[in-house]
């Protein structure tokens, strides 16, 4: 199969602020995906830019008492931290201020002036004579002339919701200088969106397909699209200019008139490419010019209307070398608690934040992986979850198969593992999925990826369960045993390494190391490890996270109003209410009485010897001798608490406890010990 040229672009972000939580969240979903192509040995051309021109920048400039430039400049400064921090993976991150736009720029609009798409006309829209300029929407506020609510937009009521034209609002004032403004006609420039030849390409665009032959947008995508041009939809020719005084490209051979922002954004795709272009000896052109390459955005539901017709109208009445995207990968937004993100609500998330708590990037880039899919669907994050597929997929599961063979292998086979082992039956299971694996991350369906590489990973920890390495290494004769089933659990690892490595790439480097190979491809699924490999001693890939240093200061918990804790009927109220994060500082865990056995000198308590399938098994006490025998519980599955501190009790240490149901007010009706339903083992963790 021929390997793939794509050149892959995030939304350019507004330079007028840090990034957010909802950049972070497109830039990681890209990311994942570019990774996955590189591993596939594909072309990839990765890039970003940061979107600086528009109104909204020169005003904050000039509070500022700076150029927009030297403004936009301290902004960008401070892109480098997120992006390295989170290991976002772009060639080149530019600018729509750059040389590169304003030459293309003006290129594309005089390519579409001459293909008779562009015209002028006058139009008359609020002015501001303090400022000496026109105002956009934004900076105007008045009464809603629907409903009298005072301090509203121009375009829209926060409190009836009516939408509008500013000439319509009562008692307009400017924002930015509080005097009236006053209606003015000025002349400006429009790209016609509306021609039947715009309305036809774009109907065929966007339901066509790209160059691998899937859908060019995504089906929400394109009912949304069909809305604007279906028989009664309708196309608004699009207002491209803006007078002076404004922070971006002037347009050739009109004095004093300037391209609208959201005309110069987009086109900062292709800058930003031939700057990396330029910096690299690339030729941009050929670039864009081969039939070969793929052009790609991922981008917010938000700007759909841009991305799937301004742009590719743009592009395709512009000509060659320009090249319509192959496909738009449209995402929904972050939410926190199912409420849009907000730093006044509380459910705002700040990624610098993040880092500066010591939280592991890779942790984000997992549980945001685990939920992302194909569809135009809102992401939420809550704390419980997010602790739950950090502490019990990545450090449960993943990590902790490393942990419980790289150990023998070391210490008793001198680093090398058992060559005869890589043909075991369970490495051959592991290696048939990773087609699935690889057409999940190429369709973006993250999400099923990552639950098709758990449920590998349960098998291999099943697998270590079922064989006991820990009872292996006490038996002289059953080293050979013991070398084979930690080799088949590292080269698990391996592969499991290699499956999440577009997610987890700083792990997987420090992995590679540990196991003494290249850095992997998706090829290296028939590579595995051999004797020749040297495995070095086991050290922490990762931490587990902490609730309380770390999640409940990036997301402070909402108090809840008190209220009266209800009767049941057995005679006992209700505990206090607690929140879903309370709970899950509890690790309930599935539990094998191994052996039980009456205490000597209590006339209360058993002594219980349980395995949660952590290589070891427990002692824990429980006052639960009046209602059962001994010979009644071994063998049985029961649930205990798994993360309560050792007691020191008169008869020994208790490591954790049983837990049971009783009558509140009269125990002498019964007590019952609770067990999972058929089919749970030990170690399963209680949800």
């Amino acid at each position: 199969m021929s390997k793939r040229t794509l050149f892959v672009t995030t939304a350019l972000p507004y330079a007028n602020g840090a990034f957010h939580m909802g950049h972070i969240m497109e830039y990681i979903q890209a990311d994942i995906w570019v990774r996955h192509e590189r591993m596939s040995g594909n072309c990839v051309h990765f890039v970003g830019a940061d979107d600086v021109h528009g109104a909204p920048i020169m005003i904050a400039a000039q509070k500022r008492g700076v150029t927009p430039q030297a403004f936009v400049s301290e902004i960008a400064a401070g892109r480098k931290q997120y992006l390295d921090g989170f290991h976002i993976s772009f060639d080149h991150w530019g600018s729509t201020d750059s040389e590169e736009n304003h030459e293309l720029s003006r290129e594309i609009y005089r390519r579409l002036k001459d293909a008779g798409l562009i015209y002028t006309k006058e139009i008359e829209q609020f002015y501001d004579t303090v400022k000496g300029m026109f105002l956009a929407d934004r900076f105007i506020k008045g009464t809603c002339p629907r409903c009298g609510a005072p301090d509203q937009y121009g375009d829209n009521c926060e409190v009836c919701s009516a939408v509008y034209s500013p000439t319509e609002v009562v008692n307009p004032y400017s924002t930015l200088s509080g005097s009236t403004p006053v209606l003015k006609k000025s002349t400006h420039y429009f790209f016609k969106l509306s021609d039947p030849a715009c309305v036809e390409f774009l109907r065929s665009w966007t339901t066509g397909k790209g160059k691998d032959g899937t859908a060019t947008v995504q089906d929400e995508v394109l009912a949304k699209d069909r809305e604007w041009l279906g028989v009664d939809g309708h196309l608004a020719d699009w207002d491209i200019s803006r007078d002076a005084p404004y922070f971006g490209i002037e347009i050739p051979d009109a004095p004093g008139k300037y391209f609208y922002v959201w005309l110069d954004a987009p086109i900062g795709y292709l800058a930003s490419l031939k700057s990396y272009c330029r910096k690299k000896g690339l030729d941009f052109e050929a670039i864009l010019a081969s039939p070969e390459t793929e052009q790609i955005h991922f981008i917010g539901k938000d700007i759909i209307y841009f991305h799937t017709l301004f742009w590719p109208a743009m592009l395709h009445f512009a000509g060659k070398p320009f090249r319509v995207p192959d496909h738009v990968n449209a995402h929904g937004f972050m939410t926190v608690n199912g409420e849009k993100m907000s730093k006044s609500r509380g459910t705002g998330i700040s990624p610098l934040q993040y880092l500066e708590l010591g939280m592991n990037a890779e942790w984000l880039r997992y549980y945001l992986a685990a939920k992302m899919n194909p569809r135009v669907e809102d992401v939420d994050f809550t704390k419980t979850d997010f602790a739950q597929r950090v502490n019990s997929d990545l450090i449960g599961k993943y990590v902790n198969i490393a942990s419980r063979a790289a150990g023998f292998i070391v210490k008793r086979f001198e680093g090398a593992v058992l060559d005869s082992a890589m043909q075991d039956p369970l490495l051959a299971k592991i290696r048939s999925r990773a087609p699935e694996v690889q057409n999940y991350y190429e369709v973006r369906d993250y999400a099923r990826a990552t639950r098709l590489i758990m449920e590998l990973a349960d098998a291999i920890n099943e697998y270590v369960d079922q064989q006991k390495p820990w009872e292996l290494a006490k038996s002289r004769d059953a080293a050979e045993k013991l070398h084979h089933v930690c080799s088949v659990a590292l080269e698990g690892f391996r592969l499991l390494t290699l499956y999440l490595k577009p997610v987890l790439p700083a792990t997987a480097e420090r992995v590679e190391k540990f196991l003494g190979i290249e850095p992997q491809t998706w090829a290296s699924v028939d590579a595995p490890l051999t004797s020749a490999h040297a495995i070095q001693p086991f050290k922490h890939l990762m931490q587990r996270v902490d609730m309380d240093k770390q999640l409940n200061v990036l997301v402070p918990e909402k108090k809840p109003e008190p209220v009266e804790a209800p009767v049941l009927p057995g005679g006992e109220a209700v505990a206090a209410e607690c929140t879903i994060d309370d709970f899950a500082k509890t690790d309930l865990r599935v539990a094998k009485v191994v052996k039980c056995e009456e205490v000597e000198g209590s006339t209360k308590l058993l002594r219980l010897t349980l395995d949660i399938g952590e290589g070891r098994t427990r002692n824990v006490f429980s006052g639960i001798k009046s209602a059962y025998k001994p010979q009644d519980l071994e063998g049985r599955l029961v649930i205990m608490i798994a993360n309560l501190a050792p007691r020191k009790m008169r008869f020994g240490i208790s490591e954790g406890m049983l837990l049971s149901a009783s009558h509140a007010t009269d125990k002498s009706k019964g007590l019952f010990v609770l067990s999972p339903d058929c089919g749970a083992v030990p170690g399963m963790r209680i949800h």
